[in-house]
């Protein structure tokens, strides 16, 4: 007898219709898996959660999995926990333990990305002042991203920015720029920004 062999894999979705072609995907990978159990949120404000145990015990696999993204605060993700059988009986609290934790490692080794309200901001930046806007906005890589950069007679630059920080990054973009002409915002929309980094799979 050896022990059962646990992997993971996360993935983020924005739709229910993403997370089952997920789940079938790794099915289709793992087809004399014993169980691919499974959890995911899709939504603002935890709008659908659905879980599975596969044929495992009741409680077992699947909701602690929804626990620990429930713990994290993560939407729009499903991770997929598949389980070859060894041989060896875990028993319900070594069920929960071997599922929770390789949950959690699958998304403690992921890129987890933060849904925020975002601004573009497009203008078009002297030479002689490029460089001084390029060190600003990597002093500012939590709160403003370069999205485009075209040159030209001069650099059109396109910056995001978040809607919290949006009245003080103008402000000091024009401080920087010593004018404000020529600077536009667009519409307010939701963009991904990465809080942490890592791999996806383990």
């Amino acid at each position: 007898m050896q022990k059962s062999r646990f992997l993971t894999q996360a993935m983020p979705v924005k739709t229910e219709e993403d997370a089952l072609a997920f789940i079938r995907g790794i099915r289709q990978q793992h087809p004399q898996a014993s169980h691919n159990c499974y959890a995911y949120i899709i939504g603002a404000n935890s709008g659908l959660m659905r879980y599975s145990d596969d044929g495992e015990p009741s409680g077992t696999a699947g909701q602690p999995m929804m626990s620990v993204l429930q713990a994290k605060d993560l939407v729009d993700i499903c991770v997929v926990v598949t389980r070859y059988f060894g041989g060896v009986l875990l028993g319900a609290g070594g069920l929960v333990r071997a599922y929770s934790t390789s949950c959690a490692r699958a998304v403690d080794q992921s890129t987890v990305i933060q849904m925020d309200v975002t601004y573009r901001l497009t203008m078009d930046v002297p030479y002689a002042l490029w460089d001084r806007l390029q060190h600003y906005i990597k002093n500012q890589q939590q709160d403003v991203q370069l999205e485009t950069v075209e040159y030209g007679a001069s650099v059109n630059a396109q910056l995001l920015v978040k809607e919290q920080n949006l009245a003080k990054v103008q402000k000091e973009i024009v401080d920087l720029l010593n004018r404000d002409e020529g600077i536009t915002l667009s519409d307010p929309f939701i963009h991904y920004w990465p809080i942490a980094a890592a791999g996806h799979t383990f």
